[in-house]
This record gives structure tokens, C-alpha cells and sequence, in this order.
């Protein structure tokens, strides 16, 4: 935990590509197009349209693609949560990595696989640094939703994801086993959350017809008094310390 990340990903990941990669092919069976397609995914907005204008492929050679990704356990699929399918232009599922690691992978490693072989990890290291931020912060976003999970031990959380549709964008949405609805945002700022944020939430919520129970908000550098005034069972708030559950 000391080292520097970019002498981990040199000695850990690059100096071991030849065996790395024949770990991956062996789960995803080689298949260019799915590869691809995974890449396009890495990088982009998480939609599946525009993972395959990335990839340069048509819908139906992407469509095909996710799916061998999916029955290969690699990736997961949200839907937004309203009748797409009755709009003129239907809205295209969100997807996610089932883990990390294979994410990295195809965002900064397989597309530049040439130079790796070579012994030249200076691409690797220009496009991480470019692209650094927003890969860590999906798994901020990650890591927020399994402390949510540790957080509702009484009550489990069955289900947990995003709501959204072609207005409304909630990054966090879960159920727990007895009904509840929970709704949160999720905020890497340097400064303190303040109310307003909560009102946005709570907004969103009302628009997309959602009767919430508890909101969760995550921010790593912590909240204002008034939001902290306001913290209960129905308000929730999580700072960097608190996840020190998840590593306990």
C-alpha cells in the first residue's frame, strides 16, 4: 500500500502481460470483437451505444458482444427504469465490470498492447494519467454501494443499483428486504456537501415518483453543520472514515 501506484502496474501488471493475457483470453475465449467492445465499455459513459460507436461497430455486432459478456460473468447490465421501449429512440442500458481489475485491463492495457510487448509502458502511463480520476472514482462509487450494504445489516438490501431515465439521474438507489427505498449521491469535492445537494436529491426523487425512506449521501472530505443537524434514520451521511468498516 506504500508503493507507487505506477510501479505496481509496471511490476504487477505490464512486466506480466504475456500470462495476464492469456488469463483474460482464456475467459472472454479471444474474441476480438468482444474485446472491442469491453474497451469501448472501459472508458466511456458506461452506455451501451456509446461503447459501440467506440468500438466502431453496429448495434446488433454490439448487442452480441455484451451478451457473450454478461454469460461470461465480466459484465452486468441496468436498465433505466421507465417504458424505453416506447420512446422514439429508446434509451441504452447502462454496464457495469464485474470487477475492476478486468476494467483496467481493457481501458488501458488491451488497446495498447503492442507497445506493452515492446517493453514501452509510456502510452500505459499517459492515458492512465489522463484517465486516472474517473477510473478511481467508478469504484469510489463502487466501494460506497457495499458500505451501504454493511450499513443495513438489520435490514439487507436486496437490491441495489441507479435509478434513471431520459430526465432523471439518481446515482444511488436500493430496496432492503423489508420495502424500504433508499436514494443517495455519491461526491469525491474537496469541499464540505452542503444542503442544497439534499434538496436536488429529494427533488429527483419526487419527480421520478419515488416515496424514499432514508437518504445516503457519501462525500470524502465531509458535510456541512446544517446537513449534519439534520442526520437520522432518515438522513444518513458517510466520509472517508467510515470506510474503514469495509477494510475491518
Amino acid at each position: 500500500m506504500d508503493e507507487d501506484l505506477e510501479i505496481l502496474i509496471d511490476d504487477l501488471i505490464l512486466d506480466n502481460y504475456d500470462s495476464l493475457h492469456q488469463d483474460i483470453t482464456e475467459v472472454t475465449d479471444a474474441d476480438p470483437l468482444l474485446h472491442s467492445v469491453l474497451s469501448g465499455v472501459a472508458l466511456g459513459d458506461r452506455r451501451s451505444h456509446s461503447a459501440y460507436k467506440r468500438a466502431r461497430v453496429n448495434a446488433e455486432d454490439g448487442d452480441n458482444a455484451i451478451a457473450l459478456g454478461i454469460q461470461k460473468g465480466i459484465l452486468s447490465k441496468e436498465h433505466p427504469k421507465n417504458n424505453s421501449y416506447l420512446q422514439e429512440t429508446p434509451l441504452s442500458p447502462k454496464l457495469s465490470f464485474a470487477l475492476p481489475f478486468v476494467r483496467f485491463w481493457f481501458a488501458f492495457v488491451s488497446p495498447l498492447f503492442k507497445g506493452i510487448k515492446e517493453g514501452d509502458y509510456e502510452e500505459v502511463h499517459t492515458k492512465f494519467a489522463n484517465h486516472r480520476q474517473e477510473f478511481v472514482t467508478f469504484i469510489y462509487e463502487e466501494l460506497c454501494k457495499e458500505l451501504l450494504k454493511l450499513s443495513f445489516k438489520a435490514d439487507p438490501i436486496t437490491e441495489i443499483g441507479s435509478f434513471w431515465n431520459s430526465e432523471i439521474d439518481i446515482e444511488l438507489y436500493a430496496k432492503t428486504t423489508s420495502g424500504k427505498k433508499i436514494a443517495g449521491i455519491v461526491r469525491t469535492s474537496k469541499q464540505k456537501m452542503k444542503k442544497s445537494e439534499l434538496t436536488k436529491l429529494r427533488e429527483s426523487c419526487e419527480g421520478a415518483n419515488l416515496n424514499i425512506d432514508t437518504f445516503v449521501l457519501f462525500n470524502k472530505n465531509g458535510f456541512s453543520n446544517e446537513l449534519k443537524s439534520l442526520k437520522g434514520e432518515e438522513l444518513k451521511l458517510f466520509t472517508l472514515k467510515n470506510f474503514r468498516s469495509l477494510v475491518e
